[in-house]
């Protein structure tokens, strides 16, 4: 083993940070609760006490903050495996609130205890409301803080064959506020060298015939298993038994590529847990709601930003010369062309001008993207900065052209040169925003932009199309990629 995975397992933290975190996460949910109780109280009686009832609201208040964290409690909101990403923590916190109301409703009404039904209703519901927000902040604290570092991500010791361990280094680096750092790998016996070697930067600190010593050597606490031709079931049995009671958790990552969890479901037959994966769904109930949903929001959208869409036009036509939308083909659905609309941000020649760009271009794959683009006008930068060119495609949704979430729509010179795989963007419409948008816009690489699309293309929802809709408003704020 490398000396420098020695020397960094000894100046690991405790693991009581992810406690630490934990008990934060219990007072923040007591004070949300108990404000949102106290404020039932208060907008049910105005203050007063509750005259003429025979329910002693001092002794129901708190008696309910402390049911209402049991069922948290139960509903296992306070699982650090769930913590701080994915949708799973807010869902089960929305679940243990409902199921609370909804058994306190039933039993107030088969017991006939005339608990107000007002004090009720708007106690759950701000406190649901609260508790959802505050998970929300808490966790963009600790985002941050797993990105500064300083023992906030779990450690992890990678297990597997070289490509694969690297395949997950890579994965795991993508998205560091989920909380994995790799800080070590074992691999097969014949892939060892006579001297210490490293996977990238990852040293690799041992054999798979020495897991749980390496792991404590390194101070690992998650032993993630990904695919080796030497990993049997038996070896990966007895793995999991070595690792009982050190307080290392074993994760298998199956050799599965861009499928999200909800296609993903596990059956035991003949003793064997087989993974099925579900076929990506292109059409059917939720493609319908879907399709409702897009053309609803774009109307509601396009009559509240009325006035908006008249001052830029405005302010278009004032700073330079030529027309306030700028109509382009692009391929949609299928391979079906449309207009796309935009207001114009750049100057009428931009296209003539472009040959005498390419050099310049800053970007790899079949874009063009320069980051100081001559051809943008002064009001132009300021619309692409705070994406506010792409409004009038509020027209496009409503036509039926395009979605609210989506892949991005490409040019037709873009899909001429597609190959089998990218071609699989066209199975749904394009969007205004997507996994690209929320993920760095300009920034990503062509590559891990089209990795994104297809991602969406497969495994696509309408909780996902939610996310992403809440994440844009993130990043055009923040301006990332934007350009």
């Amino acid at each position: 083993m490398s000396s420098d995975a020695a020397a960094s397992a000894t100046a690991i933290p405790p693991r009581s940070r992810q406690r630490a975190y934990i008990r934060a996460l219990v007072v923040l949910d007591t004070t949300i609760l108990g404000l949102a109780v106290f404020g039932g109280y208060l907008a049910r009686f105005g203050g007063d006490e509750a005259r003429g009832s025979e329910i002693p609201y001092a002794l129901v208040a708190p008696g309910l903050v402390l049911v209402w964290l049991l069922s948290l409690k139960v509903q296992r909101c306070y699982d650090d495996r769930v913590l701080g990403v994915g949708a799973d923590e807010y869902r089960r916190v929305t679940t243990g609130s409902l199921r609370l109301a909804g058994t306190i409703a039933i039993v107030g009404y088969i017991a006939d205890v005339g608990v107000s039904r007002g004090f009720l209703g708007i106690s759950f519901a701000a406190g649901t409301v609260g508790l959802v927000a505050a998970r929300f902040a808490a966790r963009k604290r600790l985002h941050a803080a797993r990105a500064r570092g300083g023992g906030w991500s779990r450690r992890v010791l990678a297990v597997g064959d070289t490509a694969h361990v690297l395949e997950l280094v890579h994965t795991l680096r993508r998205e560091p506020y989920a909380g994995y750092q790799v800080v070590g790998a074992c691999i097969p016996d014949a892939l060892l060298a006579p001297v210490p070697q490293r996977l990238g930067d990852v040293p690799v600190v041992g054999s798979f015939r020495r897991i749980p010593e390496a792991a404590a050597i390194i101070g690992a606490d998650t032993v993630a298993v990904t695919a080796s031709g030497e990993l049997t079931a038996t070896r990966l049995r007895r793995l999991g038994w070595q690792l009982e009671g050190t307080g290392v958790d074993l994760v298998v990552a199956p050799a599965l590529t861009d499928v999200a969890g909800p296609r993903i479901h596990t059956r035991p037959v003949a003793g064997l847990p087989l993974i099925h994966v579900e076929a990506p769904e292109f059409r059917g109930l939720r493609k319908f709601v879907k399709g409702f949903v897009d053309r609803a929001v774009s109307f509601a959208g396009l009559a509240l930003a009325l006035p908006a869409l008249a001052v830029i036009a405005i302010a278009i036509k004032l700073d330079s010369r030529g027309p306030v939308i700028f109509r382009q083909i692009r391929v949609g659905q299928g391979g079906r062309e449309f207009g796309v609309y935009k207001f114009r941000t750049m100057v009428v020649n931009a296209d003539a001008m472009l040959a005498e760009l390419a050099s310049k271009n800053e970007t790899d794959g079949l874009l063009f993207k320069m980051r100081q683009d001559p051809r943008v006008t002064r009001v132009g930068r300021f619309l692409r900065k705070w994406s506010l060119d792409e409004l009038p495609q509020l027209a496009n949704v409503l036509f039926g052209n395009m979605s609210l979430v989506g892949p991005r729509p490409p040019l037709p010179s873009e899909v001429a040169r597609y190959d089998g795989d990218v071609a699989r963007r066209l199975l749904v419409k394009p969007g205004m925003t997507g996994l690209w948008q929320v993920s760095g816009r300009s920034d990503l690489s062509w590559e891990d932009g089209i990795r994104l699309d297809l991602y969406y293309v497969e495994n696509w929802s309408l909780a996902t199309d939610l996310t992403i809709l809440w994440k844009t408003f993130g990043a055009v704020i923040g301006s990332r990629g934007a350009y």
